[in-house]
Formats: structure tokens, C-alpha cells, sequence
């Protein structure tokens, strides 16, 4: 990804689906921004310089001058805050509430479950967790089918335009769909893949997503390897 200069600093690491979220949001409200790409095997994160700006030692993390904030729906906020248009957290009260108790929901429920089947297959431990994927599948296709009716009357969890819930959701979902097609996973029957056969609304948004003009510029550098 090329950096565009500004006060504006994020440090992200690839196929981090929290990281991800911050640069869809970035690119979507057209901000300039410096990418700092760190490397998590090399210890990057927990470098002092780095624990410095964020004592957890995580990602993302946003610097803005003498502003640092941590968490990516706390900077989602920020930014919104910072450019208000276009706006993805609601123009109405009703709006930004539907938007919020998505997010909210995906939080709570499929969140949890979704990282129970993909942490594994990327570490490599598929068969050593086998049942316990075979369950967070079982509970995060409950939870897709659901998610999936948000999308019955409007092209964008939020209605007609992309919004929060979108962004937040987004990036999990393709590493689900990228960890399902591993190898390793073909003997666990997760049921998500061909993914428009079980989920062709999910589907037809996830294409939405990925036909915005600067998508390509927050896709993981590392996935395509």
C-alpha cells in the first residue's frame, strides 16, 4: 500500500480484520493518511517505541499529531468526528441506531465464533480444534442467517449507501471465506464455501464491498502471496 502523507498515521498489520476495518474507513471517507505497516512475527508490536502509543499491543492504532487512539470502532468514531461526510454511523437517530445494534450484535454473537474457526485453520491447529470449529460453524451460520435478512430491502446494512456496520462486519467475513478454502479445512464440512449458494444477499454485498474505487489500496498485502 502506498502512503499518502499526512497527520494522520495508522499502524495496522496484514489480515488483521480490526486493522482493515480502520483503512476501508479511511479510503471510504477519502482521509490522507501515512500507512505503518508492522510485522507481528518480528516483534513490531511490542517494540517500546510502539508500547509507547498503545500499551496493549495490538492493532490498530491511529496517531493524529499528539492524538493516539486504540481500538478500531473507537477510531472509526474519531474519524467520523473528524469528517463527517460521507457519514457511516447514521444521518437519523433511527439509523444510527440500527447501524449501532449491529455492530453491537456482531460484537456479542458472531464475533466470538467466527475467530474460533479461522484462528486455528491460520496456526495451523484445524485438527487439534476440529470440534470446537465444528461448533463456533454451527453457532456462526445461525448468526450469518441472521445477519443475512438485515440485507432482504437494502444493499448496505445501513440502507442505501455503505455504513459502520458494513466496514465492521466486512473484513471478518472474508477471512472466514479465506479460511475456509485452505486445505486444511476441506475435512471439517464447514458449509460456507461456494458462499453465494448459502448466502447470495451476504454475498452480492460482499461484492459491493469490493467494487469500491480505493478497495484494492486495504487489501491484506500478505493474501496476495
Amino acid at each position: 500500500m502506498t502512503s499518502r502523507p499526512s497527520q494522520l498515521e495508522v499502524f495496522w498489520v496484514s489480515g488483521s480484520p480490526y486493522s482493515w476495518r480502520v483503512l476501508l474507513t479511511l479510503e471510504v471517507k477519502k482521509l490522507a493518511y501515512t500507512s505503518r505497516l508492522l510485522e507481528a512475527s518480528k516483534g513490531e508490536l511490542k517494540k517500546p517505541e510502539y508500547l509507547a502509543l498503545n500499551p496493549r499491543g495490538k492493532v490498530p492504532t491511529l496517531k493524529n499529531s499528539d492524538f493516539v487512539r486504540w481500538e478500531s470502532l473507537a477510531i472509526m468514531d474519531y474519524l467520523e468526528h473528524k469528517q463527517p461526510k460521507p457519514a457511516i454511523f447514521g444521518r437519523t437517530a433511527q439509523s444510527a441506531a440500527k447501524i449501532r445494534r449491529l455492530i453491537s450484535e456482531f460484537s456479542s454473537y458472531l464475533d466470538g465464533p467466527l475467530q474460533r474457526i479461522i484462528t486455528p485453520i491460520y496456526f495451523g491447529k484445524a485438527a487439534e480444534k476440529a470440534d470446537d470449529i465444528r461448533a463456533a460453524a454451527a453457532v456462526a451460520h445461525a448468526e450469518l442467517e441472521r445477519f443475512e435478512g438485515n440485507l432482504d430491502d437494502s444493499p448496505w446494512f445501513g440502507g442505501e449507501s455503505i455504513c459502520a456496520a458494513d466496514i465492521a462486519i466486512y473484513p471478518f467475513v472474508k477471512s472466514l471465506l479465506r479460511a475456509a478454502s485452505k486445505e486444511t479445512a476441506a475435512p471439517l464440512d464447514l458449509g460456507v464455501l461456494p458462499f453465494e449458494a448459502r448466502y447470495p444477499r451476504f454475498a452480492a454485498w460482499m461484492q459491493r464491498v469490493e467494487q469500491l474505487p480505493t478497495y484494492e489500496r486495504t487489501y491484506p498485502p500478505h493474501w496476495r502471496q
